[in-house]
């Protein structure tokens, strides 16, 4: 299994934001977003391969009791399946964050919470982007069949990064089309896009009154706030 980093830090996003967890990242990905901002896992993948075992005792010696198996995206590798297996049974909480686009070898694997992220066409390059990725992300960011499988691998959470009001649009014709129910809505959240405090803040003032007349939650990026926009935080 390819990973670019694993390293102890607060989890900055969701329903579990100010959490102290040992982050897995995976290398690798089968999208390529406009705005990503781990391009060392997608753009231009990096990292070394591990085996299963290594991580999972990098993991324990971290002791935070939390693991985030995050990309790139993870749900690439098969031995996913194993690693959030064996992480349970080690008694640590296990979050895998995805786009929710494939499942390794076809199964879901075993965790506390499935963090999903799935790409709104704002995510999409630009067709002049080289290795024709406009047309290949396009194709592969939506696959809803893959996202209510993975929403009904246990506790879940839909976390939208949303650029404008189209975004919003979007997101909120997606839950329709997946069926999320009204008490579900508090486990949708609506997410700035941007790299930097102020551009977070200042394009989550609108946001937040968004998901007040939505009816969604807010995640605030809290890492950028914390640490700045810098690796292994």
């Amino acid at each position: 299994m390819r990973i670019a980093e694993i390293y102890e830090s607060l989890q900055g996003e969701g329903l579990l934001a100010g959490t102290p967890s040992t982050f897995v990242r995976a290398s690798g990905c089968n999208l390529r977003c406009i705005w990503c901002d781990t391009p060392f896992t997608s753009w231009a993948p990096e990292g070394s391969d591990w085996l299963v075992g290594g991580i999972i005792d990098r993991v324990l010696a971290g002791g935070t009791g939390h693991a985030v198996i995050t990309g790139g995206e993870p749900l690439l590798f098969a031995e996913t399946l194993d690693l959030c297996a064996a992480l349970r049974q080690a008694g640590v909480h296990v979050t895998v964050e995805t786009a929710g686009t494939v499942l390794p070898g076809g199964q879901i694997p075993p965790v506390d919470l499935m963090s999903i992220s799935p790409k709104l066409a704002s995510s999409t390059p630009g067709v002049d982007v080289a290795g024709s990725w406009a047309p290949r992300h396009e194709a592969a960011r939506r696959r809803d069949d893959v996202l209510r499988q993975l929403m009904q691998a246990g506790r879940w959470q839909l976390k939208f990064v949303i650029d404008g009001e189209a975004d919003c649009a979007e997101a909120l014709e997606w839950i329709t089309a997946l069926g999320v129910a009204p008490h579900e809505r508090r486990q949708v959240l609506f997410m700035p896009q941007g790299r930097t405090a102020d551009e977070l803040d200042r394009a989550g003032r609108w946001l937040q009154e968004a998901c007040q007349r939505h009816h969604v939650g807010f995640a605030p990026r809290h890492h950028i706030d914390w640490f700045g926009n810098t690796r292994q935080t």
